[in-house]
């Protein structure tokens, strides 16, 4: 395996440098916080007039949002998932805003290329790649989780508008949301996948309630959004009307990329090795314990195999080809893996584990705690791991979906 770029690449590599250098200062770099725009993965968070403005130079030089259409205001260079890779590489190591990360650019913003009409793209991209305009899903109801073609919000065509009545629920950010992305139920007479259409909804609609769910952290991230008669413009539908799921499949696509990423779970991982370091376990650093040590091994053993799955499948994109089943394996080998490293870090901690971040005795100032209640959450979002075993096992490998038939 060779994982050294060509003289080419190593050539491009230099001019993004160059660029970072000149554009994106230490200083900078010291006072954002998150340079990959992860706070925004809930519902996109809006950034601070210098990253912005550092976006926009990035934007014009082509290296952010090389997939968008200059006229939808991206970076429009061919497809070349190498230059992709290192751009990202150099403006983490720069701590240099990269793309906006959460449901509007990086669930929405594809979606509507692929399905939107010219005027959704003029009037929502722009805005939603520089976190402008907030996003939230609207997807999951009270009787519709992983069985999704179950949603029974209802959507009536009344001359211009369609009237919205339902209910949406672990709904992210949509407090702070401007507009949802939701599926609702237009032909209630068609089979259940054939009856749904994916509609654009201004938050501030009147008839719009929503209420803050409180999780154990004692944060309310997700919430529980009511819609009663809200009317929204016919011009708002995506794509077809009454084919909303084959939509939908297209903003899964994305959200199952966007939570598999890993180098997020390197991130975690090397800050359980910190912690392992700094306490004790049994009158001595944890990190010495030869259980602790042997569990450790092997998460890394998964780590690498993760990370160079991902080399795998880049290089496949590098020459067009198609992954296959190794794409289907990501999403659930990356939240499993963040799941047990999240798992181990609070085993290590021991009772402390339960302290509240902030609290003076919270190793870690609490953040493992929240960690690992982040985990379980991302098992569930954009399929449940039992839902993408299926899809591993239906789709990948041609097992029949009941085998007990």
């Amino acid at each position: 395996m060779n994982l050294e770029y060509s003289a080419e690449y190593e050539d491009f590599r230099a001019q993004v440098r160059r660029f970072l250098a000149e554009q994106w200062s230490a200083g900078d770099a010291a006072r954002q916080p998150d340079p990959d725009g992860m706070a925004a993965f809930a519902g996109a968070v809006p950034t601070d007039e210098r990253a912005t403005a550092f976006r926009l130079k990035a934007i014009e030089r082509g290296y952010l949002y090389r997939h968008v259409p200059r006229r939808y205001g991206g970076g429009e260079q061919p497809p070349d998932p190498l230059k992709a890779t290192l751009i990202a590489e150099e403006f983490r190591r720069a701590r240099a805003p990269h793309e906006m990360v959460g449901q509007g650019p990086s669930m929405l913003v594809p979606t509507l290329l692929e399905h939107g009409t010219e005027a959704q793209k003029e009037r929502f991209i722009p805005g939603t790649l520089l976190g402008k305009i907030r996003w939230c899903q609207g997807y999951s109801e009270p009787g519709a989780g992983s069985d999704l073609a179950s949603l029974r919000t209802r959507a009536v065509l009344e001359g211009d508008a369609w009237v919205v009545s339902g209910q949406k629920i672990w709904t992210s950010s949509a407090r702070e949301s401007d507009w949802m992305f939701a599926l609702v139920r237009t032909e209630p007479d068609r089979p259940k996948h054939d009856g749904i259409s994916y509609l654009l909804i201004d938050m501030r609609t009147p008839g719009i309630e929503v209420r803050p769910l409180r999780q154990m952290t004692g944060d309310a991230d997700f919430n529980e959004v009511f819609l009663d008669q809200v009317r929204v413009p016919a011009e708002n539908l995506v794509g077809k009307r009454g084919q909303g799921w084959v939509v939908s499949r297209s903003t899964l696509k994305h959200e199952r990329a966007l939570i598999g990423g890993s180098h997020l779970t390197r991130r975690t991982f090397d800050g359980l090795v910190m912690l392992a370091r700094a306490l004790e376990v049994r009158g001595r650093p944890a990190i010495q314990d030869p259980v602790v040590r042997s569990r450790l091994v092997e998460l890394e053993a998964r780590l690498f195999a993760n990370e160079y799955q991902g080399y795998r499948l880049l290089t496949l994109s590098a020459r067009g080809e198609e992954p296959g089943l190794a794409a289907l394996v990501m999403k659930l080998a990356s939240t499993t893996l963040g799941y047990d490293i999240a798992k181990l870090a609070m085993e290590v901690i021991g009772d402390r584990a339960l302290l509240a971040p902030g609290e003076p005795n919270a190793p870690a100032m609490g953040l493992f705690g929240t960690a690992y209640m982040w985990s379980l959450g991302v098992l569930i979002a954009g399929g449940t791991a039992n839902i993408q075993r299926n899809i591993i096992a239906e789709r990948g490998l041609g097992l029949p979906r009941d085998s007990r038939k």
